[in-house]
């Protein structure tokens, strides 16, 4: 049975599971995006809303609680200094999964793991303004 059991097992054992998670994620901090396969992405993602969300709390202990997952002192610096204040403001959803043409070799299902970007205040101020005066 598969009682309170979560997760694929991307056919890993833990240990390596674990290490190739925390690798996309990585990766996800690096550059912004990740190609992978689609049962990948979407196990990376719970991975990257967790990280960000304790993130966001900007404590010792969740830089020590992130360290641990991610084990790279450079992705924790930059998860807590540039990423985490983009949103500040958003309760949650900070990645999407965006589908991609099958792979060449074997053709398995690929998507794009990225980032939602957080609107800039200078675009909803000036897009609130237009508004109020074409309402009149």
């Amino acid at each position: 049975m598969k009682h309170l059991k979560k997760g694929r097992k991307l056919g890993r054992q833990p240990a390596h599971r674990r290490l190739m998670l925390a690798g996309q994620v990585k990766a996800l901090i690096a550059h912004g995006k990740v190609d992978t396969t689609v049962a990948r992405a979407k196990e990376s993602q719970k991975l990257a809303e967790r990280l960000v969300t304790w993130a966001k709390e900007d404590s010792t202990h969740a830089r020590r609680m992130v360290f641990k997952v991610l084990q790279d002192k450079q992705a924790v610096k930059k998860l807590f200094d540039e990423i985490a204040p983009r949103f500040r403001e958003r309760p949650g959803g900070y990645t999407r999964i965006v589908k991609l043409p099958p792979r060449k070799g074997d053709g398995a299902e690929m998507a794009r793991l990225m980032w939602v970007e957080a609107p800039s205040p200078s675009a909803s101020s000036s897009s609130g303004s237009g508004s109020d005066e074409g309402g009149r």
